[in-house]
């Protein structure tokens, strides 16, 4: 058999353009370039010498991280996905002879993001491109919250109380990286009578487009009202439509104040059930909720699952500020992509 030549290639991917798959859309409707400055924050620190290597272009690593969170790809696997992918290589803009990035690349860039707080920064960029784009926030907003599982720990009881007094168990001191597999962060919470173990991702969406707006990612013991403020578009103030468990009087009479129409679902008392008519006032809402369900879906069946591999709050904030922000990429895709159909149709 005769090894492929050049053309080979060529048509190839020729055909894969000719397909005009979603890697392909994304990169064409996603303005990329404006992530740049923000990126190269990470490169502040001058180079105390141009000896050596020179460092690899921070919007590919950028790209390489919003594949990984699109496909839940993971560190380890990541290297030879891109090497293996002629679409991936594609999309990155890779030919064959060039160097990929390795996994530890990858991961010391994800690092650095989170160490400079550069993913928030990141996410409100992209917000202010949507806004620029004509996509502003608008028809009110729906907030909604998902269980993060994260693995495990097997502590004991004692260790346990220290955790939440704040302190390390003197066992975790001796061994060493013992203390760095140790989740100190995640809490136990309960759903419907089970026991979930890891953080929360809260987010905020907008009727009218469904992109992310805002988000908190606290640990699963937060209730969800105590992020109600962090998740608020003041930009927005219309319909708010909330879970029964967001709902309280002196809440939603702030709401009013404020100029939102909260429409929270009610919710039965001990001894007080709902009547027919506030249970079907709850049914005709959770028709509008149902679109932030939308988005914890698709991470679910596009997206590989909400399983973090990773340990700790931080890290928990900087892979769920990706992932919140690549679904938005992905919806600007639909959305543009819905225009262009439109428009042909027409």
């Amino acid at each position: 058999m005769e090894p492929p030549g050049f053309w080979d290639l060529q048509k190839r991917q020729q055909k894969l353009e000719s397909k005009k798959d979603f890697l392909n859309r994304l990169n064409q409707m996603v303005p990329w370039e404006t992530f740049r400055p923000t990126l190269r924050k990470i490169r502040e620190k001058p180079r105390q010498s141009n000896a050596g290597r020179k460092p690899l272009d921070e919007l590919l690593l950028f790209k390489m991280l919003g594949l990984q969170k699109l496909y839940n790809i993971s560190d380890e696997d990541w290297e030879y996905q891109v090497n293996d992918r002629l679409s991936f290589m594609q999309f990155l803009g890779l030919g064959l002879a060039a160097r990929v990035p390795d996994a530890t690349t990858v991961w010391l860039f994800r690092e650095q993001l989170q160490q400079r707080g550069l993913v928030e920064a990141l996410f409100e960029q992209f917000e202010g491109y949507l806004q620029q784009s004509g996509y502003q926030a608008q028809d009110g907003q729906i907030m909604d919250a998902t269980l993060v599982p994260v693995p495990k720990q097997r502590n004991r009881q004692a260790e346990n109380q220290q955790i939440k007094a704040g302190q390390v168990p003197e066992a975790w001191l001796e061994p060493p990286h013992q203390r760095a597999q140790k989740d100190v962060d995640a809490r136990w919470t309960k759903k419907h009578n089970v026991s979930h173990f890891g953080n929360k991702d809260h987010i905020s969406i907008d009727s009218g487009f469904g992109f992310i707006r805002r988000y908190a990612v606290p640990d699963a013991a937060v209730h969800d009202s105590q992020v109600l403020g962090e998740l608020l578009d003041i930009n927005n103030p219309d319909e708010l439509q909330n879970d029964r468990h967001y709902r309280s009087e002196a809440r939603l009479d702030v709401l009013q104040w404020m100029g939102f129409d909260p429409l929270f679902n009610e919710r039965a008392d001990r001894n007080s059930p709902l009547s027919d008519e506030q249970k079907a006032a709850n049914r005709e809402r959770s028709k509008t909720r149902a679109k932030v369900e939308h988005v914890f879906g698709s991470w679910v069946t596009a997206g590989g699952g909400k399983l973090l591999r990773t340990i700790g709050i931080a890290r928990a904030k900087t892979n769920f500020g990706l992932k919140n922000l690549v679904y938005n990429l992905k919806r600007l895709v639909c959305l543009e992509t819905q225009t262009i159909v439109a428009e042909i149709a027409g």
